[in-house]
């Protein structure tokens, strides 16, 4: 009996060496909860955001306009930013750059057609941090039928948080030129320039509410 008795004591007494040295699993960001390994998804405010471009025009001047219409997401589980995917997508028919004959024309085959293409997206490939606040931002861009690969800089402006609501805030400009899109309208000034011309610089203002 008195041997039973030792050899239980010993397995208990082992169970509980054996239970104390197990493993806790932990981040695998050291410092950082679990909670932000999770992937973050940010849905883009309409109301609170533009997408504008601006062309130079007979040489002299600048026209601007803006699409009315637009959507937009951004996903990351990092902190930092550097393995957000964004998606944008625009409504080709709602560009304004108030003048309907002008608009007219932009919506027509000599530009976007967008009968035939409603739509203009981009999908990033990479979000890199530069310094501070600035991005550099890589992806595809998609006008008409054509894809191309183009770079956004890229301006984080922060994050807040109101009535326990989270928004963020970003700026993004390129230049592209329209010739590689098929905006394919090219006539010319008496003295040889562009009309239109062929460098267009988009900018994006987006303000963007998370959604889990």
């Amino acid at each position: 009996m008195k041997q039973l008795v030792l050899t239980a004591m010993f397995v208990a007494s082992t169970l509980l060496l054996s239970t104390a040295f197990t493993p806790v699993p932990v981040s695998t960001e050291p410092g950082k909860p679990l909670s932000q390994t999770a992937t973050v998804k940010w849905q883009i405010d309409p109301s609170h955001s533009n997408v504008k471009f601006t062309v130079t025009h007979m040489v002299v001047s600048e026209v601007e306009g803006s699409f009315r219409k637009f959507d937009g997401t951004i996903e990351h589980s990092k902190p930092d930013l550097s393995d957000a995917k964004v998606n944008f997508t625009v409504d080709v028919s709602s560009i304004d750059t108030d003048n309907e004959k002008r608009d007219g024309h932009l919506k027509g085959d000599d530009f976007f057609n967008a009968e035939k293409y409603p739509q203009m997206k981009f999908e990033s490939t990479s979000f890199t941090p530069v310094s501070g606040k600035n991005y550099k931002m890589a992806g595809n861009l998609t006008i008409r039928d054509v894809t191309k690969p183009v770079t956004f800089d890229v301006t984080y402006n922060g994050s807040v948080t109101n009535g326990g609501k989270s928004k963020a805030g970003f700026k993004a400009t390129t230049k592209i030129n329209r010739f590689d899109y098929n905006l394919k309208w090219d006539r010319a000034t008496e003295a040889g320039a562009l009309v239109v011309d062929k460098e267009v610089t988009v900018a994006v203002n987006a303000e963007f509410d998370k959604v889990n």
